[in-house]
């Protein structure tokens, strides 16, 4: 367990309850990481609503209503798919705030205009949508572990009522 990832995660979870709002998670790349980092939390069900793992596209189309035209057009590692997850997680769920995820974590898959470690992160606010694209270095393990913490750290800026996307 890595302590500053259970850190961000507790104090999400002060925020969502002062602020009386509920939290979902739509994880592509993470393949549920961002989820089991709130859920380690003790209490979290009293902030947490639900958690879709989309890893395939398919998924991404049938739990969270993204569009299937839309990998054709820009690929499921891109702004307007995980605007799209972020939507339809929060429609899915009712949670006021979202994170959606898609990224390619490696070893392979990655290309010229996507490498390894590029990871698209989307959060939601209501209305309000921000994304923005990261890319991470390491291994597998290392961008997986990146992008929780990113994810949550955006989590924590957007309850503030910051702007969660800082590139």
């Amino acid at each position: 367990m890595d302590s500053s990832i259970t850190l961000q995660a507790e104090a999400l979870g002060s925020r969502l309850k002062a602020l009386g709002a509920q939290v979902t998670t739509a994880e592509s790349c993470t393949g549920g990481g961002i989820a089991e980092a709130i859920t380690r939390i003790a209490g979290s069900s009293a902030w947490f609503e639900a958690g879709y793992i989309t890893y395939s596209n398919s998924q991404k189309t049938a739990q969270l209503d993204v569009s299937a035209e839309l990998f054709a057009r820009v690929g499921a590692v891109s702004r307007e798919v995980v605007e799209a997850m972020v939507s339809g997680a929060q429609q899915r769920s009712g949670a006021r705030f979202a994170v959606a995820v898609s990224g390619i974590a490696g070893p392979a898959g990655g290309s010229a205009e996507k490498p390894v470690g590029t990871v698209w992160l989307a959060w939601g606010d209501g209305a309000k949508l921000f994304a923005e694209r990261c890319q991470f270095a390491g291994d597998r393990e290392a961008v997986r572990r990146q992008t929780v913490q990113w994810a949550l750290e955006g989590l924590l800026r957007l309850t503030a009522g910051e702007n969660p996307a800082q590139g």
